[in-house]
C-alpha cells in the first residue's frame, strides 16, 4: 500500500535540503491550499506546488 501524505523527511530525501526546510515547506503548502494545521499534505499537492511529476516523487519516497 502506498502512502498518500508526505513528511519533512521525504522532502529532505527528494530535495537534498534539511529537515527544517521540509517543515517550512509543508507549512507553506498548507497555507497555499488553505489547509488547517491538523491536516496533512498529500504527495499530489506537494508535486503540484513544486512542479514535479507525481510518479517520480512516489518512487523516491518508497
Amino acid at each position: 500500500m502506498n502512502r498518500l501524505c508526505i513528511y519533512p523527511k521525504d522532502i529532505q530525501i527528494i530535495t537534498g535540503r534539511s529537515d527544517r526546510y521540509g517543515r517550512k515547506l509543508i507549512k507553506k503548502i498548507k497555507e497555499h491550499f488553505s489547509k488547517q494545521q491538523h491536516q496533512v499534505v498529500s504527495i499530489e499537492e506537494f508535486c503540484q506546488y513544486m512542479g514535479l511529476q507525481q510518479d517520480i516523487v512516489a518512487k523516491q519516497i518508497r
